[in-house]
């Protein structure tokens, strides 16, 4: 189903992309339009994938997940059923943030969000008896300058 995308819809975008939480009124008036066309595109919009899950971001230093590692993993192997049980690792681990599968010398990038460089070493232990890789590299930040879901609109 394709839907095009018109100025106030980007508007109702942006607004949720914002603040999620906001009632339907305020997401209304901002936008300048009433509640009920609001709704509608944005059941429009949910029913053409535009609008995905919606979720609560949570301060994860608040919360003891100190450390932010980029790792970057390289494989010597390419078939289907090795990509298969990685992909089944990586998804089952929940300090995997994102994965990303890369063109270029680094064959992925995982961003794995942990208590500590301890914690980091159990996830790297499991992992690597889990799945062969040639070469992993893992680079902690030391500051996260900016973090965002939202797309430019």
């Amino acid at each position: 189903m394709s839907v095009r995308i018109d100025a106030v819809d980007r508007k109702i975008l942006a607004a949720l992309q914002a603040d999620a939480a906001q009632s339907l009124d305020e997401i209304a008036k901002s936008v300048g339009s009433s509640k009920t066309p609001v709704w509608n595109r944005i059941r429009k919009m949910r029913e053409a994938g535009i609008i995905g899950q919606q979720t609560v971001l949570l301060d994860a230093e608040a919360l003891g997940f100190e450390a932010c590692f980029f790792v970057l993993i390289r494989t010597s192997e390419h078939d289907a059923e090795w990509q298969a049980k990685f992909l089944h690792a990586l998804k089952s681990r929940a300090e995997v943030q994102e994965a990303h599968r890369l063109a270029g010398d680094i064959d992925y990038i995982l961003k794995v969000r942990v208590k500590n460089a301890r914690a980091y070493d159990t996830f790297y232990q499991a992992l690597i008896s889990e799945v062969k890789v040639h070469n992993v590299t893992a680079l902690l930040s030391m500051e996260e300058i900016k973090s965002t879901v939202a797309l430019p609109l």
